[in-house]
């Protein structure tokens, strides 16, 4: 099968979030299965240009319509990490992705209904026809929008699309103006409601709805998730178009990468180890709080990586931070907050706590450290407040490290209690769980987990054993992927 993946981002080349790994991940899983995968990307200003091999022009001269005119486009080829990539470098005033970041610009709306444009253009053009164009998020939500009303009469009516969904809480608005630069043009048409206007505002249209609506597949990234977008707040007004488009949506849980993350062969970790010998976990353990100037004590230590916003339920982190260390436990942060708010309140724990020597709070992203902390400490907390996938927890399993988590999004799918889960025999559990968003719920689930790791050493040990047996590579997402491309493609 020939896949055409259209995204925003692609790890480690363009990398902003989990979108990058899935998009990334994906294309490895799907090419590891005998698949022709090649990738189309904005060619950003600020992307790592380092982790491209073979740079080089593939198509000098691409123009895409637009407005009344066209703009003259370059499309570069290179291979990231073995995979074949395109990248759109549009020649315009307009600077579209010469603004020295991927995300945040004012213009944001117009960069990516362009750039869904000249992705298409571009397969229109080089006589590319995949079987499958697979696209996400809103910055690609209107690539269906154009195949189906524009693309399929010119030569196109063949591709069938996959839309996946990794957060609804960004959906892309835009105006008429998007309709005009695009060739869309028709207003009254696509103002209509089963069509791009947003459910609550009848003056904006909707990139993400746009996506929903035509594509032939949705997906989000788990099962729990798509239950919460289309029956809950967690689908930010999009519940009633899942509901009617109910019979081409499911969540598909993301996976990870099990040869980047593996405790067997880590290259940034000093002592490698497995299920059936964790003393390795201990050595690092020993190295992380060396590098981090923890005390050396018998404690357990409990860590948090991810962003610091309101999504990963910061309050509750903050709160952790403190029943960590009233448990005589040890506790390292690594982060960064998105809002000025919400850093200056960590930077301020962290000068309180500088002198603490149990705590840790590198507020910032170090990826060798990252590694570091999920083979050293013992329990990983995970208290989102919604949570599409989650790919922390994982890790944490990966590497023995026990996942505290709130009952919320794939963090259902992948994490089981180690008391209470009915639909898991007691050998299969691998966590701990807990669903309000209050400290009492926290504090609950902790003091489990804690009480395991200091009245039985053993069953802890065992608990780990049973963690790291957990599959969360993209061996079975592949699987489904494909599945869901061959029912499209023969509909």
């Amino acid at each position: 099968m020939y896949i055409v993946q259209i995204a925003s981002e692609c790890a480690p080349v363009i990398k902003a979030g989990g979108l990058g790994d899935v998009v990334y991940g994906l294309s490895r899983e799907l090419e590891l299965r005998g698949h022709t995968i090649e990738l189309i990307l904005p060619m950003y200003d600020c992307m790592r240009y380092d982790h491209i091999w073979g740079l080089h022009i593939a198509y000098q001269d691409l123009w895409v319509p637009w407005y009344g005119g066209a703009i003259h486009c370059s499309v570069y080829c290179g291979w990231v990490h073995g995979r074949l990539c395109f990248f759109i470098q549009p020649h315009s005033q307009d600077k579209f992705f010469n603004q020295g970041r991927y995300y945040g610009c004012v213009d944001d709306n117009i960069r990516f209904a362009f750039f869904s444009k000249a992705a298409l253009e571009f397969l229109l053009q080089s006589n590319k026809r995949p079987d499958v164009i697979h696209c996400h998020d809103w910055q690609t939500g209107l690539v269906p929008v154009l195949l189906f009303e524009m693309y399929q009469y010119q030569g196109m009516e063949n591709q069938r699309v996959c839309y996946t969904i990794h957060n609804f809480k960004h959906q892309g608005m835009g105006g008429s103006d998007v309709l005009w630069a695009t060739g869309l043009n028709r207003e009254e048409y696509y103002f209509h409601y089963d069509r791009l206007r947003d459910n609550f505002n009848p003056f904006a249209l909707n990139f993400m709805k746009g996506g929903i609506v035509y594509s032939n597949y949705v997906t989000t990234v788990s099962p729990h998730h798509a239950w919460e977008a289309r029956c809950t707040e967690i689908g930010y007004g999009l519940g009633h178009t899942l509901h009617l488009h109910q019979a081409k949506f499911t969540g598909v849980l993301n996976g990870i990468d099990h040869d980047v993350w593996n405790p067997e062969n880590d290259r940034y970790v000093p002592h490698s180890y497995t299920k059936d010998d964790l003393t390795g976990k201990a050595k690092n353990k020993q190295a992380l709080r060396e590098r981090l100037l923890l005390r050396d004590r018998d404690r357990p230590l409990i860590c948090f990586i991810g962003r610091l916003d309101e999504q990963k339920g910061v309050h509750l982190v903050h709160h952790a931070i403190y029943h960590a260390l009233s448990r005589s436990a040890q506790f390292v942060l690594l982060g960064s907050a998105t809002e000025a708010g919400i850093n200056d309140h960590f930077w301020h724990e962290k000068q309180f706590l500088n002198d603490n020597p149990d705590v840790h709070m590198e507020l910032g992203f170090d990826e060798e450290l990252s590694h570091l902390i999920y083979a050293g400490a013992d329990f990983i907390i995970v208290p989102s407040n919604y949570e599409p996938c989650g790919l922390t927890q994982m890790i944490g399993l990966r590497y023995g490290t026990v996942p505290i988590v709130r009952g919320v999004g794939g963090l259902v799918n992948t994490v089981f209690d180690r008391d209470y889960d009915e639909t898991h025999l007691p050998e299969e559990r691998n966590g701990y769980v807990f669903y309000e968003t209050d400290y009492v719920a926290l504090e609950s689930a902790m003091d489990r987990a804690l009480d395991l790791w200091y009245d039985n050493p053993g069953a802890f040990q065992q608990f780990q054993w049973q963690g790291m047996n957990c599959d969360y590579s993209w061996n079975y997402p592949g699987k489904d992927y494909l599945e869901i491309y061959d029912r499209i493609r023969h509909k």
